[in-house]
């Protein structure tokens, strides 16, 4: 594996509300862990009616699901609350360990977890490495904060190369 193959996500979506989650049961998945700013809402956005009705979606298919994030309690667990999820805070994305916590609550495995985040270098590489198929998603919203400003200039280096790649599923 190259340098920047182990950025690259395994399927691409405009959002989080469009990917065809009954297809993906009908294939064996069962469980989806998401990040929450600027792929379910905006950055610091409490959950939506949006993001509430996808999750009474995916868990009347039968899936479990869980929230990963880096941010503090109060945020994760609030957000957590409204869509019914379970929640990993501070999870240290993009270390692998959140991503295994996330799949022993859910009950599942890396054959049979899905994960839709925002960033390549957090979300998707530490998805990656725990074995789980991903899902990036553009962001919700263009306003963030600098540090991810930053990211975002490297992440559409990977990207290019990504998409002129043949890895593209």
């Amino acid at each position: 594996m190259g340098f920047l193959e182990r950025f690259y996500p395994d399927h691409e979506a405009d959002n989080a509300y469009e990917i065809a989650y009954e297809k993906l049961y009908g294939e064996g998945y069962r469980g989806v862990i998401f990040d929450i700013d600027n792929t379910l809402v905006p950055h610091g956005a409490p959950a939506d009616q949006r993001a509430q009705a996808l999750f009474r979606r995916i868990h009347d298919m039968g899936y479990e699901t869980l929230l990963l994030s880096n941010n503090r309690e109060p945020r994760v667990k609030s957000f957590a609350e409204s869509v019914a999820a379970g929640y990993i805070f501070k999870a240290g994305k993009p270390g692998r360990a959140g991503y295994v916590k996330a799949m022993e609550k859910m009950g599942t495995g890396p054959r049979n977890t899905l994960f839709v985040g925002d960033q390549l270098f957090t979300d998707v590489w530490g998805a990656k490495k725990a074995g789980i198929t991903t899902y990036l998603v553009k962001p919700i919203h263009p306003k963030e904060e600098i540090q991810i400003v930053l990211k975002r200039k490297l992440e559409r280096i990977v990207l290019f190369f990504y998409h002129r790649s043949d890895h593209r599923k």
